[in-house]
């Protein structure tokens, strides 16, 4: 019988069901999918679930678990399993996606994409992930509602405007969309005091809060929607990380002599980031000594300005990550 070194769940997760594959390794180099099955993605689901792994597994060698962060669908059952102490990883998006394209893998099912995340967590020797700080997740809820909440401000001011400048208007239609901004307004305020009261009541939070800060162009919002969308930073390891994540990263189009592609950002990433980093972009381009000199240097010549914006938006990113990490305020270079 051969003697088992390593077994691990992929599990491929989705909004209401999420397919799990076990794949062993054994000592001669073999391996192995035990098999593949798809659960509910509820309470009742992650107990079958359970069973399933406990009916299916070795207890002789540790099972390690292995998902992608998919949006929130992930995170009950990642608690689920946290609770009972297995050994979970979790991993940003695109992780496997590359895997597989490393591993030749064309196909793309439920079933496919599990067994390649189990086979990925046999392979590789994955950090455990443990749950972010509950201040992080109550963050990320504040600050999406936030972003929502400006964009029904925008909407609604766009109406008033197309209203003040139509031919035909209405009393009580003004009247309605002036007392839905103002309501807004009222609730971005709440919002937002809201958060600067979560983040002043963490010590630790308020003073990398104020480090951050000193960038300029960057302001409290900015900083709490990065911060809550990478949980602290907590999944992210090194800045070319970060900047996929955000979908910050360049990609480019050239091969041989007869290939050349204007390079362009994946955009496949989390676009709260992107959009929060927008405006401070625009402000750090112009305020921000050494970005503005980046910005200038990168626009000559280029008949679209917004390439200088991007590549801006990217180094506030990763200069946000770095004081974070390091606990420093920024020092402005000329």
């Amino acid at each position: 019988m051969e003697t088992l070194l390593k077994q691990s769940v992929g599990i491929d997760i989705s909004k209401d069901t999420f397919m799990a594959s076990i794949c062993c390794i054994y000592q001669s180099g073999k391996m192995d999918f035990i098999t593949t099955e798809p659960f509910k993605n509820v309470k009742a689901g992650f107990n079958q679930f359970v069973k399933w792994i406990r009916k299916n597994s070795s207890k002789e060698v540790q099972i390690t678990f292995l998902m992608e962060a998919t949006g929130v669908y992930y995170e009950q059952l990642a608690y689920h399993l946290h609770k009972l102490s297995f050994h979970i990883s979790v991993l940003l998006p695109n992780k496997v996606k590359n895997y597989a394209k490393c591993l030749n893998i064309k196909t793309k099912t439920d079933k496919v994409d599990a067994k390649v995340i189990s086979r990925m967590g046999a392979e590789q020797n994955l950090s455990r992930w443990t749950p972010p700080t509950p201040v992080y997740q109550q963050m990320r809820l504040l600050t999406r509602y936030y972003q929502e909440l400006k964009k029904q401000k925008t909407a609604l001011q766009n109406r008033v405007e197309a209203l003040n400048h139509s031919v035909f208007t209405d009393d009580f239609v003004a009247q309605s969309y002036l007392e839905q901004l103002s309501l807004l307004d009222k609730q971005i305020e709440l919002c937002e005091k809201k958060l600067k009261t979560l983040v002043k009541e963490d010590e630790e939070l308020a003073s990398k809060f104020e480090n951050v800060e000193t960038i300029k162009g960057v302001g409290f919002i900015t900083i709490a929607i990065v911060v809550a969308e990478t949980q602290g930073f907590s999944l992210i390891t090194n800045r070319k990380q970060l900047a996929s994540y955000a979908g910050l990263d360049v990609i480019e189009r050239q091969s041989g002599t007869s290939v050349r592609g204007k390079s362009k950002i994946s955009k496949k990433g989390n676009s709260h980031i992107r959009a929060a980093l927008y405006f401070p972009a625009m402000v750090s381009s112009v305020r921000n000594i050494s970005l503005r000199n980046d910005y200038q240097r990168i626009i000559k010549h280029k008949p679209n300005k917004k390439i200088g914006l991007v590549a801006v938006q990217r180094k506030l990113l990763l200069l946000i990550f770095t004081l974070w990490k390091n606990n420093e305020k920024y020092q402005e270079r000329e």
